[in-house]
């Protein structure tokens, strides 16, 4: 009897352990993505700042009464804004094929470099649309952030299944969308940006709980090198769900200047 409460004991101590741990590795999650979005929208804003002019230095004005400094023009006017645009995209790619050969330090480093390149590719939005409206949005994506990765957390259903049919929506997305850089129609755009929506919400409460069962099926061996790249990475999908969230909602909610 002795030794079956022995063998409780290191069992229930083994499950304290994982629990405190799960806990720890999504504080890392969620703090890493919190500093990434904080390091994304400084540098949208001082972007933006840098972009506009008063009418009497500008180099060109908009459609809506701003005016756009000698940088802005080079940034929003020129072959330089389709890097911009697509830098992001390229680096999470880059990023996954990179992560085996990072330290768990250089990956956070990197992460944070392309919150900035984000934020850069972003800060048109300051332009488009008024600040109000950007932080009305802004709340309502992290409400609704919130609510559905407490859901993938927390759920008993294995969610898993979502996976393959929402990275086909994205990639659906990107090709409707670079399709409609050229057709600029406002119907396909709203039809791309309700489905967005709907897509990363999805995806937000699914990466959610991939992390949490990643976590749980490699907490054992005890590789913190490792687990400290998977809580980048998970930083990571979370950081891009939480984005594209806000983005399409943007479209679809904001007003414009």
């Amino acid at each position: 009897m002795a030794d079956y409460r022995q063998i409780d004991a290191r069992v229930g101590a083994r499950s304290v352990d994982i629990d405190a741990g799960l806990r720890a590795h999504m504080n890392k999650v969620y703090g890493t993505m919190s500093v990434g979005m904080i390091i994304t929208a400084l540098a949208a804003w001082a972007i933006s700042g840098l972009a506009t002019a008063d009418a009497g230095t500008a180099s060109a004005q908009l459609a809506n009464g701003l005016f756009l400094s000698d940088f802005g023009v080079t940034l929003y006017t020129t072959p330089l804004r389709w890097v911009i645009m697509f830098l992001p995209l390229v680096m999470v790619f880059a990023f996954g094929a990179m992560i085996n050969r990072l330290s768990a330090a250089g990956a956070q480093l990197f992460f944070y470099v392309f919150a900035m390149a984000m934020g850069v590719s972003i800060s048109w939005i300051f332009l488009s649309f008024t600040s109000y409206s950007i932080i009305q949005v802004f709340l309502v994506t992290s409400i609704a952030f919130a609510g559905l990765s407490l859901y993938g957390y927390t759920t008993k259903k294995d969610i898993s299944g979502w996976g393959s049919f929402l990275i086909m929506g994205v990639i659906g997305l990107i090709v409707a969308m670079v399709v409609n850089i050229f057709l600029q129609s406002p119907a396909i755009m709203y039809a791309i940006s309700t489905l967005g929506v709907l897509i990363f919400a999805g995806l937000t409460a699914y990466d959610t709980q991939k992390i949490k069962n990643t976590y749980l099926e490699h907490a054992h061996h005890g590789d913190k090198e490792w687990l400290g790249k998977a809580a980048i990475m998970g930083a990571l999908n979370l950081y891009l769900d939480f984005i594209n969230m806000f983005m399409f909602l943007l479209q679809l909610l904001g007003n414009r200047n």
